[in-house]
């Protein structure tokens, strides 16, 4: 008995047979690990068919095109940072973490992981549609965040900084922070120290709530 995907779709000679599920979830990871070695302008359709030992029709059945490869990776690689993130919220404010180590696990989001990169590709290539599934990922994580399931403006205000910074450092970080004579790590800084801030105005106002005095 095989499954519809197997049956509609050729797969290359010794591909392992997985579900269409599996291999979706496959498929995105390649495309991952290709922007990060890389760079966007790798992660095409035929690039990640042949990392995954797949055809040029099964990603075509999975995505539909290349924008919708894009749609999907930035869907997946933003459900993942985001999940990294509120992890990291939640231990800062346990006192887990620091500011600055939350600061440089967002930059590292957008730097490393390939995300800033990815956003401005798909800007330049014509697919912004692809950006949606990143800004309302981003937004489900501030209301996860906010106590009451309803971030308040403070925290959309918080998060559009360190979302701004964060793409921008990874775009023209280096550049700019050696032209000033910065150090290359002067944007972290300065979200570290804002993120601290932050930390300390929001302990303030549980301070009524805990404090029977």
């Amino acid at each position: 008995m095989t499954s519809g995907d197997d049956k509609n779709l050729s797969k290359k000679p010794g591909a392992r047979r997985l579900s269409p599920e599996a291999s979706r979830l496959a498929a995105l990871e390649a495309a991952r690990a290709l922007l990060i070695e890389t760079g966007p302008q790798a992660v095409t359709l035929k690039a990640v068919a042949a990392r995954v030992g797949r055809t040029h029709a099964n990603l075509l059945h999975h995505f539909g095109s290349a924008s919708g490869l894009q749609r999907g990776l930035a869907e997946y690689l933003t459900r993942a940072v985001c999940g990294k993130i509120g992890e990291a919220v939640e231990q800062t404010r346990g006192g887990e973490m620091t500011p600055r180590q939350l600061a440089d696990l967002i930059f590292d989001s957008f730097d490393r992981e390939g995300a800033g990169a990815l956003a401005s590709w798909m800007l330049l290539s014509g697919n912004e549609d692809a950006l949606d599934p990143i800004v309302e990922t981003i937004h489900a994580l501030v209301d996860d965040i906010a106590e009451d399931g309803h971030a308040d403006r403070n925290l959309h205000l918080l998060t559009l900084e360190m979302v701004l910074l964060a793409l921008g450092d990874s775009l023209l970080g280096a550049p700019l922070s050696a032209s000033l004579g910065l150090d290359r790590t002067a944007g972290r800084e300065i979200a570290g120290k804002r993120l601290e801030q932050s930390f300390i105005e929001y302990e303030a106002r549980q301070l009524p709530a805990n404090d029977p005095a």
